[in-house]
């Protein structure tokens, strides 16, 4: 367990006895004796052990120049959340994606051709016109100070916690990115990798194995395609048959749900609607419904993380804002040369 001791975890393998913490729902079995064992409990990383704001950013850089720019984001995000709650997961999904390619540059919100907005990969993203709302309103307030990358960071925090989801402090101070290319989308996870790559991917953004699971976690709430899943449905590898780790009734309830691709099904199915741990339990009875997140409670470098979040949802709920923190601050610009403010946060400034 080298690799979770360097991320600053004390493990400690201890019998559990179940919780009645575990949300009931028509594929509710009952825990049995073997299901908890392996189980693990984690100390908590404190915020400073695993929190770099970076050296250019500070949680005070708008507080002389746009003193209104969270009670702005706050009210924004709060009004159309409350239109539509599918918005925080689709807040999270945008803000990971930007955050993906070139760092949390706000590139994904270019809207040109070629741009990594009209790639394929990019067409289910939304929370588009939310952003807008936003930088419109601020730009009343503080023109040409405040960039998108900021807002979509901020935005993202504050529609986690409108969700049931932790609050962590946002540093400010990251620029506007100028380049937005859509075959760059490529690289960026959608379901099919195996957990090697998943893992070497999120070293290469400065992220660890702690980081992807406890971001993975995300999908408690939130919708996917079914055109993602339909391959573990029907033709798992090339077999002709489903996917053996889907839990039989957990099938059949997709089968049902997902007769097209373009259909949508919940990510987590007992609590789809709940900022929760309902992902990790939903793992341990062969409900995760992407394979990436049911490959994630086989492999051993991941499945001892999974079975204690299951169990410790106030380490998830902590750590969920600490790995948060440090996504929103991956490869960002800083320097006036690296960057810009833009105006409007689908087009490069003009000027």
């Amino acid at each position: 367990m080298n690799y979770i001791v360097s991320l600053l975890l004390v493990l400690l393998v201890v019998q559990l006895n179940p919780s009645s913490c575990d949300p009931e729902h028509d594929y509710h079995k009952e825990e049995t004796h073997e299901s908890w064992e392996g189980a693990t409990t984690l100390t908590l990383p404190s915020l400073s052990d695993d929190l770099p704001f970076g050296e250019f950013l500070s949680s005070g850089f708008y507080r002389k120049s746009c003193p209104e720019l969270e009670g702005i984001i706050n009210r924004k995000v709060k009004e159309w959340l409350k239109q539509d709650f599918s918005l925080a997961a689709s807040l999270m999904r945008l803000h990971f994606h930007d955050c993906a390619i070139r760092g949390c540059d706000a590139s994904i919100l270019l809207y040109q051709e070629g741009s990594e907005r009209t790639a394929a990969a990019s067409k289910t993203l939304r929370g588009f016109e939310l952003i807008d709302d936003i930088k419109a309103e601020v730009e009343k307030k503080c023109p040409k100070t405040v960039s998108c990358a900021d807002i979509l960071t901020a935005a993202t925090r504050d529609a986690t916690v409108q969700a049931g989801g932790p609050y962590w402090t946002v540093p400010y101070g990251r620029r506007d990115g100028k380049v937005s290319i859509a075959k760059e989308t490529e690289m960026v996870p959608m379901g099919h990798e195996n957990i090697t790559a998943l893992v070497e991917f999120f070293q290469s953004q400065g992220l660890n194995v702690l980081d992807l699971v406890v971001l993975s976690g995300a999908h408690t709430i939130g919708r996917s395609s079914c055109g993602s899943v339909q391959h573990r449905l029907y033709n798992f590898s090339g077999t002709g048959k489903p996917d053996p780790s889907l839990d039989p009734q957990y099938l059949n309830y997709l089968e049902r749900k997902c007769r097209w691709a373009s259909d949508y099904v919940d990510l987590d199915a007992a609590t789809p609607h709940k900022f929760d741990i309902g992902y990790y339990t939903n793992l341990q009875k062969k409900m995760g419904l992407l394979s990436t997140d049911q490959l994630l409670y086989s492999d051993p470098r991941t499945s001892p993380l999974i079975k204690a979040f299951a169990y410790q949802p106030s380490v998830f709920y902590h750590q969920f804002g600490v790995s948060m923190a440090k996504l929103g601050n991956v490869q960002v610009l800083t320097e006036q040369n690296e960057g810009e403010i833009r105006t409007n946060c689908n087009f490069v400034n003009s000027y």
